[in-house]
């Protein structure tokens, strides 16, 4: 017996994550500190990926 397809399509918060991080490594290089960058791109996409992780999660 198969499975019933989804019904939706979730979200995906894969790309935000990998494009605050260059982002934020970005920025940390002109500032002369690309690790700190990296760390503060790394934080805010984890925040947006969670954000829209727990939105998709209340739309279906």
């Amino acid at each position: 017996m198969q499975d019933a397809p989804p019904s939706r399509t979730p979200m995906a918060g894969g790309a935000l994550l990998a494009v605050s991080m260059l982002v934020g490594t970005g920025i940390g290089v002109a500032l002369r500190q690309p690790s700190l960058g990296f760390l503060a791109g790394l934080g805010v996409g984890i925040a947006l990926s969670v954000a829209i992780w727990l939105l998709d999660r209340r739309r279906g």
